[in-house]
């Protein structure tokens, strides 16, 4: 006869993403038990900046956790632990005594500083070769230093130390413990491009290069650590948060991608695929990034990354600028109208072209319009460049990681569409897995703290939890697929003439 427990337990994971913050309540076995969660606004103050008020990505993500806590409570399940999951390479600076930041969150999509990068690409290769990226406005390096030389004050004020610097899962960490812990984890310091992903510690010849007080960084912990407790007076109770990453390192473990070779590719504003390559670094030959995967118990492992900038993006963008649709589920009954793309082509470069690219001055454009050409085939267009771009970052992984790739496991709010998953499936001349537990993401976070508090024993215990729920088969000649993304390649030829 089972014995009943008298205290059910259950996971805690706060995704704070780019347009919402979201508390995601996980069984252990990954079923989702509570969920809230607030849209987050973004600024566009010039033309390519992009930012965000700090308080509201605290405030906002706070009270989705409440109320989180609050509906544990009420189901009497003890939270084993907190997992913090987030939009990487956004930057806050913030005053260590007062809490308060010195300026707005200045968003990973932000291109501000496109002509510093541009001025210092003789730096790219060391830059390169000690962090795995590339020198781009993406990452948060120069972010810091657009901020310290162009706020009043801020860099007299870093160099004396009263300055920190975070992304959001040390500016959230810091909040959640009442200013007591100024800390971020492996994945979140490799995207800043100072942090030296091959001798695991802040670079000081980065730090010099781009003026950066070291004064400013947090600590660096393991992705599984005993990051601090949540202030009892703010959360409600005081709870471990045991684990934090990125969003895109979360999505890689909450798909079990713990194999070399293995991939995942997340579709939400932009579109980001890893494929894990194991614990030696290897820098890509193919303007990938190099970037940690997750470090556990002092083992680090890497992933090589390609980034895309636009992906749901460009439906919500079809949705809300040229007002196609209400609602962007009917994008894929409007893109399985027609019979094909009718030549049509559309390049998302709203903010620059990501991997394998990197050009940040590439705009958005759709070509191979006629007389015959209408709104459904823009759409089914826009729909189809995720395979394409997805099919760009694939080649390039496969070269650099000698890996040849039998699945991609792909998640995020895009896979809810059909016609993207078969057409990914079509384009990619591979399988394409759809995870039983949606919140891939969150999921990954969960489980990290999982670990930290003894729910899971290892990586293995997690995988066994992993189910596809579904699978969509390649299903289109070999000539068609050719032939389609002879098309893809000249458009975006185009932009980067």
């Amino acid at each position: 006869m089972a014995v009943m427990q008298k205290n059910p337990g259950a996971l805690l994971a706060v995704d704070q993403g780019t347009t919402s913050s979201r508390s995601i309540l996980f069984s252990p076995e990954g079923d989702v038990l509570a969920l809230k969660q607030k849209e987050l606004q973004l600024h566009y103050p010039h033309k390519g900046w992009v930012e965000q008020n700090p308080d509201d990505i605290w405030n906002d993500t706070l009270w989705t956790c409440r109320d989180v806590v609050q509906e544990a409570k009420k189901q009497g399940l003890k939270i084993f632990g907190i997992g913090i999951t987030n939009q990487r390479e956004t930057t806050i600076v913030w005053d260590r005594k007062t809490g308060k930041a010195v300026y707005n969150a200045i968003v990973w999509q932000d291109r501000r500083t496109a002509d510093f990068c541009a001025a210092n690409k003789k730096h790219e290769a060391k830059i390169s070769k000690k962090t795995g990226l590339l020198l781009d406005p993406y990452f948060s390096a120069t972010k810091i230093a657009w901020i310290l030389d162009n706020v009043a004050g801020a860099r007299g004020r870093a160099e004396k130390g009263e300055l920190a610097f975070g992304t959001v899962d040390s500016w959230l960490l810091w909040n959640f413990t009442g200013g007591k812990v100024h800390a971020t984890d492996i994945t979140n310091a490799s995207r800043t491009m100072l942090f030296n992903i091959v001798t695991q510690e802040w670079d000081k010849d980065l730090l010099k290069l781009f003026n950066i007080p070291a004064s400013m960084l947090p600590a660096v912990y393991d992705n599984v650590h005993a990051f601090g407790f949540t202030d009892e007076k703010i959360v409600g109770e005081a709870i471990t948060i045991g684990g934090m990453a990125g969003d895109q390192q979360a999505a890689l473990i909450g798909q079990a991608c713990f194999m070399p070779g293995m991939v995942k590719s997340t579709y939400g504003t932009g579109c980001f695929a890893l494929i894990n390559i194991g614990g030696t670094f290897r820098q890509s030959k193919n303007r990938l990034l190099t970037t940690v995967a997750y470090r556990v118990n002092g083992k680090i492992t890497y992933a090589i990354e390609g980034s895309i900038f636009v992906a749901g993006a460009v439906v919500q963008w079809l949705r809300d600028g040229l007002k196609v649709f209400r609602e962007a589920s009917e994008s894929e009954a409007i893109a399985q109208g027609v019979a094909d793309n009718g030549g049509v082509y559309f390049v998302p470069a709203f903010t620059g072209l990501g991997a394998p690219h990197w050009d940040p001055n590439a705009r958005a454009a759709i070509s191979g319009l006629t007389r015959d050409s209408n709104a459904a085939h823009i759409v089914r267009a826009a729909l189809e460049a995720q395979g394409y771009q997805t099919l760009d970052l694939m080649s390039a992984m496969e070269k650099d990681s000698g890996a040849n790739v039998e699945v991609l496991r792909a998640d995020g709010g895009l896979v809810a569409n059909g016609f993207v998953c078969q057409f990914l499936a079509d384009i990619l001349a591979r399988p394409v897995e759809i995870p039983k537990v949606a919140e891939t993401t969150a999921w990954g976070a969960a489980c990290l703290a999982g670990l930290q508090a003894g729910v899971f024993r290892s990586f293995d215990d997690i995988s066994a939890r992993w189910q596809a729920h579904r699978r969509y088969e390649p299903d289109m000649k070999p000539e068609t697929r050719s032939a389609l993304y002879d098309g893809w390649k000249k458009s975006v030829g185009m932009l980067l003439q």
